[in-house]
């Protein structure tokens, strides 16, 4: 090697003496040391110098001096977050819906690799609705066909199952926790959930469960396991991990996710940092689209009518052969056939929603006057042809007692009637045609103590909106009237100057 001639083989030039300090003039990572897209991006987090640091004796030493991670969101995000919105409901309809066994499932299925766990997040207040009957069943056969390569000395990768019940909150507190978990893993069994490794009930509002369920996640994860959160569109997943990061304390560094009671929220694969620890991961999934729900036919505005935000309060009828009850726009209990005397429904769904009850001769009067009116959703005489053809299925059910609901009979996205009698009884349920209706035990044996009367039962938001919607067409007649009014002088003066 040689420094004399540039022109000669082996030259090179001493490299000169640096101060030790001479990076502490800067917070941002030389180039050549750092990805293209730094781990502090991938999170979402944006680092920044504190203004006038640049100045201070602090910001002079080896150290450099970070402030507070911001989180940094796309505009989607942003509106979700902030308004509960997207901004162009129309490009949302455009997005592809997530194939579970194309991204999760051949790895679940895999014989090698890390131990996975999955953790099905199910709606407490549409349980039946929410529950992935699909992932169920490809986990439950995962796990009998790797069980039994593992009996016999294989490598079988067996994955952990963990069912997560949210929004227990909104559930009725004289209900038994022992009752619910009961009722819950005959539920699961029945939806093809064989194999639960464990069932946790939880609310992430009131932050109940939680330290027992992460506790439980870490114990059955590993040091280098997989975390799989699975579950329906709008079944709260990211809530949930939200919810464990507050609760895991400030000191955690965690990946806040955007929730809103918008369905299709999360759009990709999410790894959430700073829960388990290890190289242990956490994936947030997108939710799976099911459209057997009625709420994935709604509009927003309709979503929100539809959606339970506060804690379930029955409703109940005392009713006879030959009358009917209507949920708003979007379903129908006709009481076809009766052992006894009279039976007892009870409505177990959203507030908001107008309740009927009349005659089963004036139902079809119902639909062609009062749906789209005052029994709303759908908003609007036009959303009802939208919404599809109504169809009829028909229960026939037996029951031991009055004073409490023996059987439920629920519709995905919607909600449930309680049936309480003691005897037989033959029901027509009515509603749009593809949605899933069941018939079960019953969740909320419960009734109210005062009973609903004949008629119109309708919440305030619908009342006032049905209020404005009949001003406007009275308007309307009174133009149209006036109009006709005006132009019938103007034409007898034109047909007279004529006749002159």
């Amino acid at each position: 090697m040689q420094e004399s001639n540039p022109k000669r083989p082996g030259f090179f030039l001493k490299p000169s003496e640096k101060n030790p300090n001479y990076r502490s003039s800067s917070h941002l990572v030389p180039i050549a040391q750092e990805s293209e897209f730094p781990s502090s991006l991938k999170k979402g987090l944006l680092i920044e110098p504190e203004p006038g640091a640049e100045n201070s004796d602090s910001y002079s030493n080896s150290s450099v001096v970070e402030s507070p991670e911001k989180p940094v969101v796309c505009v989607r995000c942003h509106s979700l977050r902030h308004y509960g919105k997207v901004k162009d409901p129309t490009v949302e309809n455009l997005l592809p819906d997530f194939d579970f066994d194309h991204t999760i499932g051949r790895r679940l299925a895999s014989t090698s690799g890390t131990r996975s766990v999955v953790m099905m997040v199910v709606d407490a207040s549409d349980f039946d609705g929410s529950f992935p009957r699909k992932v169920a069943q490809l986990v439950s056969t995962t796990i009998e066909e790797n069980s039994v390569a593992w009996k016999q000395g294989k490598s079988g990768n067996l994955p952990r199952v963990v069912l997560v019940v949210t929004k227990i909150d909104l559930l009725p507190s004289a209900l038994s926790p022992t009752r619910l978990e009961h009722w819950v893993r005959q539920r699961a069994r029945e939806g093809g959930a064989n194999r639960i490794t464990s069932v946790h009930m939880v609310s992430g509002v009131r932050d109940w469960g939680l330290k027992n369920l992460v506790e439980d996640v870490v114990r059955l994860t590993g040091p280098r396991g997989n975390v799989w959160a699975i579950g329906a569109q709008n079944a709260g997943k990211s809530t949930l991990i939200n919810s464990i990061g507050k609760h895991l304390g400030e000191g955690a560094k965690i990946t806040h996710l955007t929730e809103a009671p918008v369905p299709g929220t999360t759009l990709g694969i999410v790894r959430v940092e700073g829960i388990l620890p290890g190289q242990a991961k956490l994936f947030d999934t997108p939710g799976l689209l099911h459209p057997h729900q009625i709420s994935t036919r709604l509009t927003r505005e309709e979503q929100k009518l539809v959606h339970i935000s506060k804690e379930l309060k029955p409703r109940t009828y005392r009713i006879k052969t030959g009358h009917t009850i209507h949920i708003a726009g979007l379903m129908r209990l006709d009481v076809e056939e009766l052992s006894v005397d009279s039976i007892y429904i009870t409505v177990w769904a959203s507030p908001y929603l107008p309740l009927h009850m009349g005659k089963t001769e004036n139902a079809k009067t119902m639909l062609e006057e009062h749906f789209g009116r005052q029994l709303q959703p759908p908003l609007g005489e036009k959303r009802v042809e939208e919404l599809g053809k109504w169809v009829r299925r028909e229960f026939r059910v037996t029951g031991n007692s009055w004073d409490s609901s023996s059987l439920d009979i629920a519709a995905s996205g919607l909600g449930w009637f309680g049936v309480g009698i003691k005897g037989e009884a033959a029901l027509g349920v009515w509603t749009y045609e593809g949605v899933d209706v069941v018939l079960r035990n019953s969740l909320l044996p419960y009734r109210a103590n005062n009973f609903e009367v004949a008629g119109f039962t309708v919440s305030k938001i619908v009342s006032k909106a049905d209020q404005a919607s009949n001003k406007q067409r009275q308007n309307e007649k009174k133009r149209k009237q006036s109009n006709q009014k005006a132009s019938a002088p103007v034409e007898s003066s034109f047909l007279t100057v004529n006749a002159n």
